[in-house]
């Protein structure tokens, strides 16, 4: 993937997990260090819910990791954030 197609993928997750923190309240960070301890969701009608989340947070998780390589990749000494801009647009 390219830095433009990752960052397009990144933005469409984040209003994903917008979603379900709107919905829930809690933000997705609080969200899934607790389902991954293992914490059950109160209500059975959250369980699909619960799972998309944890799914969409964690591919955000790998979308942020691609994005540092990717950036790295491109620039892997410190230029300018201008220089970076021209490089990814």
């Amino acid at each position: 993937m390219q830095l433009h197609d990752i960052l397009l993928d990144i933005h469409a997750l984040e209003e994903e997990l917008l979603r379900f923190e709107r919905k829930y309240g809690i933000r997705s960070e609080t969200f899934y260090a607790a389902y991954v301890a293992g914490e059950e969701p109160d209500d059975d009608a959250w369980v699909l819910d619960f799972g998309e989340w944890a799914s969409i947070y964690k591919t955000w998780l790998t979308r942020q990791a691609e994005y540092r390589d990717e950036v790295h990749h491109i620039q892997p000494h410190p230029q300018s954030l201008s220089g970076l801009i021209r490089i990814a647009a």
